[in-house]
């Protein structure tokens, strides 16, 4: 109990120094920048109706957060579709991973934006060159941290399951996946994460809707207090879906 005082304590320090900080440059850009109290005004004023519905370029912010979540968690479980199993052929064989790895290390630097025209080409659709971004992004992380971990199971487990007489799917169901589970799951952690990340910038780029069109859309009306106000609900999100898969990760892992 006084650990978590401590922590909302220094959590509340934060956010005062913040709120300082955020105030002083909006005194400083003589009120260019909104102050913390003509933003939050908005911030109240955008949540307690988010889910209006007046026209294609006119949507309540639970509407637009609503598409940007459905959006990011579809790429992701695609993305998190294909990166599992080729991470586990990467950690399990080694002729698997001389054949994807070099693959991976090549395309993983590349920015998921650069991936946006590539989208448009094959899908004809924002929307979908939008799943698709963030499908790529989902990739990387989750399959790099599966890998790993299929890869660092000792060598008594597998001796283990050969003296039992393991198949190979009960190998793989009893002990494999098992040991990996807390390396997969820190891996869709940070894929999600990032991809989280991207939606804002895939948004912007394909307009129509979702969270990034609506920070993209109140910039063009020059309404910076709604702009920041999407920061703030962009970053409260981000942190929830680390909270979540940060609680699953916990789960699944071994106690000592």
């Amino acid at each position: 109990m006084l650990e978590k005082s401590k922590s909302l304590l220094f959590a509340a320090l934060g956010l005062f120094i913040v709120g300082g900080l955020w105030e002083l440059l909006s005194s400083i850009t003589k009120d260019a920048l909104p102050g913390p109290i003509a933003t939050l005004t908005v911030l109240y004023e955008m949540i307690s109706d988010p889910f209006y519905d007046y026209g294609p370029n006119d949507k309540g912010i639970g509407l637009q957060l609503f598409n940007s979540i459905k959006t990011v968690l579809l790429g992701f479980f695609l993305g998190s579709l294909v990166a599992i199993p080729i991470g586990i052929l990467m950690g399990a064989s080694t002729v698997c991973k001389q054949i994807f790895y070099p693959i991976v290390q090549l395309l993983k630097p590349v920015s998921p934006l650069a991936w946006f025209p590539i989208g448009l080409v094959v899908f004809k659709d924002t929307g979908l060159a939008t799943i698709f971004i963030v499908f790529i992004t989902s990739l990387w992380s989750t399959l790099i941290n599966t890998s790993f971990g299929i890869a660092s199971l000792p060598q008594d487990h597998k001796n283990v399951a050969k003296a039992f007489g393991f198949s190979k799917m009960r190998y793989l169901t009893k002990i494999l996946i098992p040991f990996s589970l807390p390396h997969i799951i820190t891996g869709l952690r940070l894929s999600i994460s990032v991809a989280w990340l991207v939606i804002v910038a895939g948004e912007m780029l394909s307009g129509g809707a979702g969270i990034g069109f609506f920070v993209w859309d109140s910039w063009n009306a020059l309404s910076l207090e709604k702009v920041i106000s999407a920061i703030i609900i962009i970053g409260v999100v981000g942190l929830l879906f680390d909270k979540l898969f940060t609680y699953i990760e916990n789960k699944v892992a071994y106690k000592a």
